[in-house]
């Protein structure tokens, strides 16, 4: 319980760190997050030795197509 205040703390400096870049910080989280799913998924068999079920390799890849959508869609400058 007690590691839940410098995790939050450290969420909180990791969120405003994001605001810091020059591009838009929301594009920036959506890749960090499709990134992190995927290799959560990756850990989860390499390290823990857990194999992974269709339902998480069709999830990782779902979320990794989401952050691909967002961070490589045409934009205006």
């Amino acid at each position: 319980m007690w590691l839940l205040v410098p995790a939050g703390i450290s969420l909180a400096v990791f969120a405003w760190l994001l605001t810091l870049h020059p591009a838009a910080a929301g594009r920036i989280y959506a890749a960090y997050g499709g990134v992190y799913i995927g290799v959560a998924i990756i850990w989860l068999w390499l390290v823990e030795g857990i194999r992974p079920t269709g339902w998480d390799i069709v999830g990782a890849g779902v979320a990794m197509l989401g952050m691909a959508i967002i961070m490589f869609s045409p934009r205006q400058l």
